[in-house]
C-alpha cells in the first residue's frame, strides 16, 4: 500500500472524481466513473459538460437548485442524482461538489465526487420486499394451524426486523434537533402511527441568508420506501428553493416543479405541505410570518390575550398534482405572547371521538372543530407546552390515530420580569 501512487489513488478511486470548469465542461475524469458509464476519456473531456450526464430530471434539479446553491455555498453535499451511461442505462449516484479558488478567491473550477447509490436504491427494495414476504408469512400462518406456533415465531422475527429498517430510514426523515432563531421558542413532536411502515410526515427549521428564517411542514401521500424517497426529494428541494429565491410562494411552485418531472406518468407523488418565512422586527420584539399552503390543513394562531383561530389558507391544492397549483398565502405578525401552530392531518382524522364530545365533526373522527376548542384552552401558551398538550392528546387517541402526525409550534416568548425593569 505504501507503493501506490497518486495518480493510481486518483484513477481506480472507489467513487467517481470529475473536475470541470466553471461553465460544467469536463477538464478531468477519473477511470473508476468512465467504467461505470462505459465511456472513453476522449469523449467526455473537453467535449462534454456535467449535465450531459445527468437525466432530464436531474438536468432541472442541477440548473434550478443544485447549480445555484453551490455558487452561493462554495459547496454542496449528498445531492441524489442519476447518471445516464453510454448505453442509456441509468445509475444512482449521491454528488458532491466543491469549487476550487484561487489565492484572491476567484473560482477556478468545480470539483466533484460521485459516490456508487445502486446498494441504497436496492435497500429501498428490499424494504418493500421484506414487507411484502412479511405478509405472506402472516396469511401461510392462518392456513397452517399445525405449524402456527413455528409461523408466529417466524413473522415476529421479520416483524422486529422491518421495524429496526423503518424507524432507521424514519430517522434520516427528521432533523435531528431544531435551532431556534434569537427571540423565539421552538418546540416539534412526530408522532409514529404504526412501526411496521415509515411514513410520509416532515418538517423543518432552517436559518435563509437575509436573516430570516424558513419552516415547512407537510404530509407525503402513502407510506413505505416510496413515500419516503418523495419526503427526502420535498426536504431537500424546498431548503434548497428557499436559498434561490425565499417567496413561500415561489418555493412551492418549485416543489411542485419538482415532483410533477420526476413522478410524471402512471405513478404521480404529491404531498401538502406548509411553506414559511419568518422575518424579525428589528426595531421591537417580534416576528412576521409569510405562509403559503398546497393542500395543507391551516396552522392555528394563538394570541396572547387567549385567542385562538385558523389562519386563512383555503384553496391551495396539492403539490405534484397539476403542472400551476394554486397556492393560498397569508401573512401575521407573531407578538409576545403569541404561538403558531403547524400540524398534519393524523391528528384531525383519528378514528375516536375527543374527550367531552361525543363524536368529533359528526362523522366519528377528531375534527378540525375539536382541535381548535382544544387549543384555544390552551391560550395563552408557550411553543413547549402547546406540543406538550398535543403530545398527551395524541396518546390519549390511542389507536384511533392511524395515520403519522407532525406537530411543529413557535412562540415569542414574553418579556421576563427582569428585562421589563
Amino acid at each position: 500500500m505504501l507503493e501506490d501512487s497518486a495518480v493510481d489513488l486518483y484513477e481506480n478511486a472507489p467513487c467517481g472524481y470529475l473536475s470541470t470548469l466553471m461553465d460544467g465542461r469536463i477538464a478531468k475524469v477519473n477511470t473508476t466513473l468512465l467504467t461505470w458509464l462505459g465511456y472513453r476519456r476522449e469523449d467526455l473531456v473537453g467535449r462534454r459538460r456535467f449535465t450531459d450526464l445527468l437525466t432530464v430530471g436531474g438536468r432541472l434539479y442541477h440548473e434550478t437548485h443544485f447549480a445555484p446553491l453551490l455558487r452561493m455555498q462554495g459547496e454542496i453535499g449528498g445531492i441524489a442524482l442519476e447518471l445516464k451511461a453510454a448505453d442509456g442505462t441509468r445509475m444512482p449516484v449521491l454528488v458532491t461538489s466543491v469549487v476550487k479558488t484561487s489565492d484572491d478567491g476567484r473560482p477556478l473550477l468545480i470539483r466533484t465526487t460521485l459516490f456508487d447509490a445502486r446498494d441504497r436504491r436496492a435497500y429501498e427494495t428490499e424494504l418493500l420486499r421484506a414487507r411484502q414476504e412479511a405478509e405472506e408469512a402472516r396469511r401461510e400462518a392462518d392456513q397452517a394451524r399445525r405449524a402456527a406456533e413455528e409461523a408466529h415465531r417466524a413473522v415476529e422475527a421479520e416483524r422486529e426486523r422491518l421495524q429496526r429498517l423503518a424507524t432507521t430510514l424514519q430517522r434520516t426523515l427528521l432533523p435531528p434537533s431544531l435551532t431556534a432563531p434569537a427571540g423565539l421558542d421552538v418546540a416539534a413532536h412526530y408522532h409514529i402511527a404504526s412501526a411496521d411502515e415509515v411514513g410520509g410526515d416532515f418538517y423543518d427549521l432552517f436559518p435563509l441568508a437575509d436573516g430570516s428564517w424558513g419552516l415547512f411542514l407537510g404530509d407525503v401521500c402513502g407510506k413505505g420506501a416510496a413515500a419516503a424517497a418523495v419526503t427526502s426529494l420535498a426536504r431537500y428541494t424546498l431548503r434548497a428553493a428557499a436559498v434561490y429565491d425565499p417567496d413561500p410562494a415561489a418555493v412551492l411552485a418549485n416543489l411542485n416543479t419538482v415532483l410533477t418531472h420526476e413522478y410524471e406518468g402512471t405513478d404521480p407523488r404529491f404531498c401538502t405541505v406548509l411553506f414559511g418565512v419568518l422575518t424579525p422586527d428589528r426595531g421591537n420584539a417580534g416576528f412576521e410570518l409569510a405562509l403559503a399552503a398546497g393542500g395543507h390543513p391551516p396552522a392555528i394562531l394563538l394570541r396572547a390575550d387567549g385567542g385562538a383561530r385558523y389562519l386563512p389558507t383555503p384553496g391551495g391544492q396539492l403539490i405534484g398534482v397539476v403542472p400551476d397549483p394554486h397556492v393560498a398565502t397569508t401573512t401575521v405578525r407573531l407578538d409576545p405572547g403569541d404561538t403558531v401552530l403547524l400540524y398534519t392531518d393524523g391528528l384531525t382524522e383519528a378514528r375516536t371521538a375527543p374527550p367531552g364530545r361525543t363524536e368529533g365533526d359528526g362523522d366519528g373522527r377528531y375534527g378540525d372543530a375539536a382541535l381548535l376548542d382544544f387549543t384555544a384552552a390552551l391560550a395563552p401558551t408557550t411553543a413547549s407546552a402547546a406540543i406538550a398538550a398535543l403530545q398527551t392528546l395524541l396518546d390519549t387517541l390511542g389507536s384511533g390515530v392511524d395515520d403519522d402526525t407532525a406537530l411543529l409550534a413557535l412562540g415569542v416568548p414574553r418579556p421576563s420580569p427582569e428585562a421589563k425593569q
